[in-house]
């Protein structure tokens, strides 16, 4: 899995780079320290990471308006937008309920370890929120994870919770079984969910 690093802190990328590619699973592809350099990579990139791990202070960027150029960006082109992970030694609660609010996946202090890191990237890459030092929130309506989804992938997953088959969802929404299909896809990559089973429990 591709991984995106925003951080201005060259000795801390360079440990978050060593955890990740000594695990064999991920690959750091592309590393930030301002928003115009992630945005450039972003928007130059064939595909977009799976994973997106960002700190709060660039510079003078503030690393939260990240969020909304990759959702508006996602948006635009019509694609998933990964998960993002903010990763920062601010951890009062009110940052972390503005990076959630914002869209953010998990929220994880920069006090952390190595063991601590690969349970919030887990996590988030399940479908849930990790936030350091409280209990991970399940994935649900009220919370972010949820609002990642657009209007009508929440439509579906609603019909898919009322135990609807694609084709009575097809009905229902009137559009087409393939379109149906390609939605439930796009709700199992932002999960990471493979079954209809698993989405019921949402």
């Amino acid at each position: 899995m591709q991984v995106l690093l925003i951080d201005d802190h060259p000795m801390l990328n360079a440990g978050i780079v060593s955890i990740l590619e000594n695990t064999g699973i991920f690959t750091v592809s592309g590393q930030a320290q301002s928003l115009k350099e992630a945005m450039n990579i972003i928007e130059n990139s064939e595909t977009l990471p799976s994973l997106v791990i960002l700190d709060m202070l660039l510079g003078e960027d503030n690393g939260l308006d990240f969020l909304p150029m990759l959702e508006n960006f996602c948006q635009n082109k019509k694609i998933p937008k990964p998960p993002v992970l903010i990763c920062s030694a601010l951890g009062d609660s009110f940052k972390k309920q503005t990076a959630l609010k914002l869209g953010a996946a998990g929220f994880l202090s920069k006090t952390g370890d190595k063991a601590e890191l690969l349970k919030a990237i887990d996590t988030i890459l399940g479908g849930k929120v990790y936030i350091s030092g409280e209990v991970n929130i399940k994935l649900k309506k009220s919370s972010s994870v949820y609002a990642r989804f657009s209007k009508r992938e929440k439509d579906v997953i609603d019909l898919i919770k009322a135990n609807k088959s694609n084709n009575q969802i097809a009905d229902t929404l009137r559009i087409n079984i393939r379109t149906v299909e390609n939605y439930i896809s796009k709700i199992y990559f932002k999960t990471g969910f493979s079954s209809r089973e698993e989405v019921l429990g949402l």
